[in-house]
């Protein structure tokens, strides 16, 4: 039967004599004319598509709070804020291979395990000494300013025993996976995983404290997470002196920001974006940009997806 239409398809195209008749048969067989294109598949420089944004701590927290009182975490799965580019048609992504969200696990509550095929990592903004996320059995305590990871198909949890909510900035490589389309997602027998004790030393996170400590002896004014932090995902923490704008940056891979403390300004594509503790904001591909920090010494940390650029031998910077 398939042979008689490939046949039949083949007796037809023969026949055709002009292009407005191949047009048609063309479509109908899932093929396109590549010389016939309204938009090309290639071009000499990066396509602007996504853009510049700004999030506010002080909204999101204000905003989970009130979530809060009307879902709970055995309605959702995280109860988390989605930060999505602006940008006309995009419906997920912060960038095009990262997400970020902003989320708040309340007090005496827990959020069961999981694991997933995005990696993902989090930064603390608000939380008390009792809260605690479990990554492959390790309880592992998270304070503000602390970066934590959860690497690809680890299992994690969280938890908070104290008497205060806590928030957070999440960000994974969800849209990558989503776009090549190994996504898994798995869920525990028992909902949470019981804890092996309180782990003092793990790979998967980064103190502030030893950050800062890091900052104070390091030569330049940033330093890297991990080398790089996740195999799709590059953390570095910048620090900024009073008044100081750093050097502009573009870059083909996509950054996003998230303020450990202080405030400032950042421009972003000649947009000016004013930031504080606990903001998010993005500079997407090619998007050249710059930071100034404003009334004292801030941090930022910055998220990047350097390393898939990288490996692939796609980043690079003008010049």
């Amino acid at each position: 039967m398939l042979d008689d239409v490939k046949a039949d398809s083949t007796r037809t195209l023969s026949g055709i004599s002009s292009l407005e008749a191949l047009y048609p048969v063309l479509k109908r067989e899932g093929m396109g004319p590549g010389w016939n294109k309204p938009e090309p598949s290639l071009w000499p420089s990066p396509r602007k598509t996504l853009v510049p944004a700004h999030w506010s701590y002080r909204t999101a927290k204000a905003a989970l709070d009130v979530a809060g009182r009307l879902i709970g975490t055995d309605l959702a799965e995280r109860r988390n804020l989605i930060l999505t580019n602006p940008a006309e048609g995009n419906a997920y992504g912060t960038s095009r291979a990262l997400v970020a969200a902003y989320q708040m696990v309340k007090a005496h509550e827990t959020a069961r395990s999981h694991r997933h095929s995005p990696n993902a990592l989090r930064l603390i903004v608000d939380a008390g000494p009792d809260t605690f996320t479990i990554v492959q059995g390790e309880k592992i305590r998270m304070l503000p300013g602390d970066v934590v990871l959860t690497p690809n198909w680890c299992w994690h949890g969280h938890a908070n025993e104290g008497d205060v909510s806590a928030y957070w900035i999440d960000v994974l490589d969800a849209p990558l996976v989503q776009l090549l389309e190994p996504m898994f997602l798995e869920y525990p027998k028992d909902g949470v995983e019981n804890p092996r004790g309180d782990a003092h030393r793990s790979p998967v996170v980064f103190p502030l404290a030893e950050t800062m400590a890091r900052l104070d002896a390091a030569d330049g004014p940033e330093v890297e997470l991990g080398a790089p932090a996740l195999d799709t995902i590059a953390l570095h923490v910048r620090r900024l002196e009073p008044g100081e704008a750093t050097p502009a940056l573009r870059t083909t891979a996509s950054n996003i920001y998230a303020v450990i403390d202080g405030e400032g300004q950042s421009i972003i594509d000649g947009q000016v974006f004013a930031w504080t503790r606990g903001d998010v904001f993005v500079a997407p591909s090619w998007r050249e940009h710059s930071h100034r920090a404003q009334g004292g010494r801030a941090h930022l940390l910055r998220v990047t997806d350097e390393p898939v650029m990288h490996k692939l031998g796609w980043l690079r910077t003008p010049g």
